[in-house]
């Protein structure tokens, strides 16, 4: 069994996360799914939900959906000030499954593309594999020719060699193109637009309730 991390922000948990993730997990094949929460995040704006709703709307998001879990480490009290590196993150995941387990990173097109502002980044495969999937608008080819040069010599296009090695390959996935973006999301409820169309029913329930993103009564 692969276990995978699909990190972000999840402020909030939609369709274009949650799609995509059981697609994906179909398509590698004996794949376990763990959303990871960023706490905070370095490479975007800080969330507008607090760490508990946005842990409530995931777990509200998960609960049907068996080939999907939480991962809560780096929303834990321990790491409240720092921020959420995936580098350290990965080193410490691997520590925790020892040296032989099959682990993976998932992350959309636009986050590989921004690989060499990560820190640390060229270490990633030294802990897990990267599965990306493909997000409608970004280029499947990078222009960076030093992040190209380390994509072409980890990728895969066997999605079974993830299972005979424990880390280092790059696969893309061919996951739906799913153009659903958090950001939208929250701009539509702002402006009073239904939006049950884009997130689970319990999770829009949940934004109801609690008010969140400008909601209004």
């Amino acid at each position: 069994m692969l276990t995978a991390l699909f990190g972000g922000t999840f402020d909030p948990i939609h369709y274009g996360h949650l799609l995509p993730a059981v697609a994906i997990a179909h398509e590698v094949k004996r794949m376990q799914i763990s959303l990871l929460p960023n706490h905070i995040p370095p490479h975007k704006p800080q969330p507008e939900a607090t760490t508990s709703q946005r842990l409530a709307m995931l777990q509200l998001a998960v609960e049907e959906i068996p080939m999907l879990s939480i991962d809560a480490r780096e929303i834990s009290s321990v790491r409240l000030t720092h921020p959420s590196y995936t580098i350290d993150t990965l080193q410490a995941w691997r520590h925790e499954n020892g040296n032989h387990v099959g682990l993976a990173f998932i992350m959309g097109q636009d986050s590989l593309l921004s690989l060499p502002t990560w820190h640390n980044w060229q270490s990633l495969l030294d802990y897990a594999h990267l599965l990306v999937c493909r997000r409608p608008g970004y280029a499947e080819k990078t222009d960076n020719p030093e992040l190209q040069a380390w994509i072409a010599n980890h990728q895969t296009l066997n999605s079974q060699d993830l299972h005979l090695a424990p880390h280092g390959y790059i696969y893309f996935a061919h996951t739906p193109l799913e153009d659903i973006s958090a950001t939208e999301i929250r701009q539509r409820i702002a402006q009073q637009t239904n939006c049950d169309d884009l997130l689970p029913p319990k999770v829009w329930q949940y934004i109801q309730a609690e008010k969140l993103y400008g909601v209004k009564d």
